[in-house]
């Protein structure tokens, strides 16, 4: 008998749908929309004038980003590509194309003149929606506490504005995001990213606390939800998870081989490229054996 699909299993629109459209731009999480995705993942930083903005790297990367001109002639910032998001102001990052990638990754359908969107603009796209959203906070431990607190409070204010608190969940590789979140908006979803790297001993990015047992130690700093790197879910880490009442959101996952394997290991939630993969295959009358 065909294997029955344990529970239902959460559609995350990794930065929109990664795979099918630009990532990190309303484009791509309109497409996500139309594909019928439960959550969007997205990427914010902060700029130089104190906007919240949309990207996944805190350098611009070259990748999915290019310069198209100065916001002023000689300006000694541009090139802008390649510079940090915190070092530049919205005006600057405005002019950078986000909308085609230069290497072939992905089977994206590029849209030039994509622009990074402000996290205001993503959430008056995605307000409408019957979606939650998944706001990652992009800083690293070298980062004061100060500057953690300017990106999450610039970003918890945006999302309130927008009446999205009940429907957000704050992410971050950085657990001090989260013990922040935590003692200051704790009315906000709290998700514990972590991956290899990580983990890796000594690590500085578990807020001071080991690397040994992640699962305890997310539940440790009060967060709401465990999201591990593929490679590092098993069936074990599930039932740990859930038996401390966390939900896991498996990332980055792109086959429908491993789409069916998480999904009989009984996560709660996949991040993937490819909605449209993760859907079909959740919408057929069972997994395969």
């Amino acid at each position: 008998m065909p294997a029955e699909i344990p529970a239902p299993v959460e559609i995350h629109g990794h930065r929109g749908a990664r795979g099918l459209r630009p990532e990190n731009t309303l484009p791509g999480f309109a497409h996500a929309l139309d594909l019928g995705v439960d959550a969007i993942e997205l990427d914010v930083g902060r700029s130089a004038d104190g906007v919240v903005v949309l990207n996944h790297d805190q350098t611009l990367s070259p990748a999915n980003l290019t310069d198209t001109a100065p916001v002023r002639p000689d300006d000694p910032a541009y090139p802008y590509v390649g510079k940090k998001i915190r070092d530049l102001t919205l005006a600057q990052l405005r002019t950078v194309d986000a909308g085609v990638r230069r290497h072939d990754r992905f089977t994206q359908t590029p849209v030039p003149g994509a622009r990074i969107p402000t996290l205001t603009e993503a959430c008056e796209l995605l307000s409408p929606a019957d979606v939650t959203l998944s706001v990652e906070l992009k800083t690293d431990p070298t980062w004061p506490l100060t500057e953690i607190d300017d990106l999450l409070t610039a970003t918890v204010d945006v999302l309130k504005s927008a009446d999205l608190t009940k429907r957000t969940r704050l992410l971050a590789f950085d657990w001090r995001v989260l013990t922040t979140a935590r003692d200051r908006h704790p009315e906000f979803g709290r998700v514990a990213l972590y991956e290899r790297k990580t983990l890796a001993e000594g690590t500085p990015w578990l807020a001071g606390h080991s690397p040994e047992n992640p699962v305890a130690a997310a539940s440790a700093i009060g967060a709401t939800a465990v999201s591990p790197e593929h490679v590092l879910t098993t069936p074990a880490l599930v039932d740990q998870a859930h038996a401390a009442g966390l939900p896991v959101i498996v990332w980055t996952v792109n086959t429908p081989e491993d789409m069916t394997r998480f999904t009989k290991y009984g996560v709660d939630a996949i991040v993937t490229d490819y909605p449209d993969r993760l859907r079909r295959l959740l919408t057929g009358p069972h997994l395969a054996d």
